[in-house]
């Protein structure tokens, strides 16, 4: 089995255990979400110990005994990406599996098990025909202030939305053309978001432009930006100013 194909059966997977855990009606909202992140990060964990046991691994719902800042190859996965969605029984949360080499997101499934869907990096679909006005994706219930300037400087139209996941994806979906983020994340919330747009020949970076970088030994990731190519000079040409005028 590839990597890909690894990462895609394991998010497949995992999705579909988390909606027979919410299907079982025995749980709160929070206290789902809990029993969710624990079932889908068991499974996640073995099943890559056991189908590649030589590499680093990194897991929002593991604690990390720094081994995996020697490897080359990591698999850095998010059982369940927007555990709120998920408690909710929203539509808009998904699971995250992807593989770092040398610091690079090169491969990565992101299942939205609320939709019957996992996108791949290694299956790229074409992007759909541009819009002329822009749609960005923020944050449901705290979108950040620089995303809202840069909404309103391109006449952006906003789409709330929740997990980092869905949002991306709805980027690769060609549901909107600008994901920008500068809450502050954790490598396990963008890395396999990262690798399937890359792959969609989408632009991936921080929000100054410059590279994503993963397996660090602070996960802590402060921005991010996917969007069309179309758009990604003027929303980094306002990011810029924006920084000029602190």
């Amino acid at each position: 089995m590839t990597d890909a194909d690894l990462a895609a059966h394991l998010a497949y997977v995992a999705g579909k255990l988390l909606l027979e855990v919410r299907a079982s009606a025995m749980f709160s909202p929070k206290a789902l979400g809990k029993a969710g992140d624990q079932t889908a990060n068991q499974f996640l964990v073995h099943a890559i110990r056991e189908q590649r046991p030589d590499d680093g691994l990194l897991s929002e719902e593991m604690a990390c005994d720094g081994k995996r800042l020697a490897k080359s190859r990591v698999w850095i996965v998010d059982p369940v990406d927007g555990t709120r969605e998920y408690g909710e029984a929203r539509t808009d949360w998904a699971v995250h599996v992807a593989l770092a080499v040398d610091g690079v997101a090169k491969v990565g499934a992101v299942a939205l098990p609320g939709l019957n869907v996992v996108l791949r990096s290694d299956r790229p679909s074409p992007l759909p025909t541009p819009v002329a006005t822009p749609r960005m994706v923020v944050s449901r219930t705290r979108p950040a202030a620089e995303a809202l300037a840069v909404a309103e400087a391109l006449g952006a139209e906003l789409l709330p939305m929740g997990s980092a996941g869905a949002k991306a994806m709805a980027i690769v979906r060609g549901e909107a053309e600008i994901y920008l983020h500068t809450g502050g994340q954790y490598e396990w919330d963008s890395c396999a978001p990262v690798a399937v747009a890359a792959a969609h020949g989408l632009h991936v970076s921080r929000a100054d432009g410059s590279p994503l970088v993963y397996n660090q030994s602070n996960t802590y990731m402060p921005d991010l930006l996917i969007c069309r190519p179309e758009w990604t000079h003027d929303v980094l040409a306002i990011m810029q100013r924006q920084a000029a005028a602190l």
